[in-house]
């Protein structure tokens, strides 16, 4: 994830739980992942959990982005009414 994004979800993660909660669990679909991906072999069922992690985590992303696309529109329109 960009540090741009990183920032955001720092920034509004306790006033937004659903970000919060999505953000947690991209954190935990990447360890998990890392385990799979350290690994030289996996078995036929690893493999399967280790794509349907990668799919969570791919749909996880596209929320969060959903989310922060709103948050930087909504920071957009903050500033220039400050301006």
């Amino acid at each position: 994830m960009e540090k741009r994004d990183l920032d955001l979800i720092t920034k509004h993660e306790d006033q937004d739980p659903e970000l919060k909660r999505l953000y947690q669990e991209h954190l935990e679909f990447e360890e998990q992942l890392e385990v799979f991906n350290k690994r030289v072999y996996l078995s036929p069922t690893e493999e399967l959990e280790r794509k349907t992690l990668q799919k969570k985590k791919l749909k996880g992303r596209d929320q969060i982005e959903r989310i922060l696309v709103k948050l930087r529109q909504k920071e957009k329109e903050s500033n220039h009414r400050d301006m």
